[in-house]
């Protein structure tokens, strides 16, 4: 995406104003599942509308107007969103419907971030593999936000070191102090069991989310010549055809899902499984809901 077209007045474009009142409603309820009380004082009286929550209707005022009349607050304080991204090579290589996997997590990180400015939250970063780590403060404001999805996009390459989540979890630790929502950004079978520990310290400070982006087997059909992108080892075309070696490679993508899965499971860390640009927006408002559910 060239410099001079903004990435948050893209993802506007692509969205109705419905879907962002619904995220940012959703993204109210983890304010009040990590501090005390309501956290707001009241400010005045509008006009519901759909996507803002129902709890914060005022039904005595409704019954007056005739129309649901919902109590709007000012907040005392913003929780702080940390954006942690795994910019290891894997993250550049097919998803499982054929589009690009950073296609996929950059319109992910574009969405998270358009919310977070329409709510006026803080967002800061932590992006990084096994040899590199860029951190950046939270802070407010759409040249910030610009400037760390720029970042993010401009390391995601295919000459990208290998992944290492546990790496980025571990920074966000020690980078970011206060209770925060951190939302992870990596590929299905990650975080992996080598991962618990991190994972496990990440959970006990932070509130954590993990979105997960699904790889496209490299015997799936029609995808053009395969390769391992982070040993660049070229499948040869005989054995992409080979029906033994499809359910093989099926079978270990499963279990490396499937252990990334229990994982989180057991941590009590909420996710989700996005595949194409198409099932982002419902896939996180599915994982919103369901974390603040949850927190009730």
């Amino acid at each position: 995406m060239p410099a001079s077209v903004s990435r948050l007045e893209q993802i506007r474009a692509r969205l109705e104003l419905p879907t962002i009142r619904r995220a940012s409603g959703l993204l109210d309820g983890r304010h009040r599942s990590i501090f005390s009380g309501h956290g707001q004082d009241f400010d005045d009286q509008v006009e519901y509308h759909p996507g803002d929550d129902v709890s914060d209707i005022d039904w005595k005022s409704s019954a007056r107007a005739g129309v649901p009349i919902i109590r709007r607050f000012v907040r005392e304080s913003n929780l702080s969103t940390i954006l942690a991204f795994d910019t290891g090579v894997s993250m550049v290589a097919t998803s499982a419907s054929g589009s690009s996997k950073k296609d996929v997590a950059m319109f992910a990180a574009d969405l998270i971030a358009y919310v977070a400015r329409a709510r006026g939250d803080l967002v800061g970063l932590v992006a990084g593999d096994s040899e590199r780590m860029e951190q950046r403060p939270a802070r407010h404001g759409t040249a910030h936000l610009e400037a760390i999805l720029s970042l993010v996009d401009g390391l995601l390459t295919l000459d990208a070191p290998r992944s290492d989540v546990g790496r980025v979890m571990d920074r966000v630790l020690t980078g970011f102090v206060s209770r925060s929502l951190v939302i992870l950004i990596t590929d299905e079978v990650r975080p992996g069991p080598e991962h618990e520990d991190s994972l496990r310290r990440l959970r006990t400070r932070h509130e954590v989310l993990v979105v997960r982006v699904g790889d496209a087997l490299p015997t799936a059909p029609g995808l053009g010549p395969s390769a391992d992108v982070e040993e660049w080892h070229r499948l040869p075309a005989f054995l992409r055809s080979d029906e033994i070696l499809a359910n093989q490679a099926n079978q270990v993508a499963a279990r490396r899902a499937s252990d990334a899965t229990d994982l989180l499971r057991r941590r009590g860390v909420h996710h989700v499984h996005a595949s194409s640009e198409d099932q982002v927006v419902s896939a996180l408002l599915d994982l919103l809901g369901r974390a603040r559910r949850a927190a009730r």
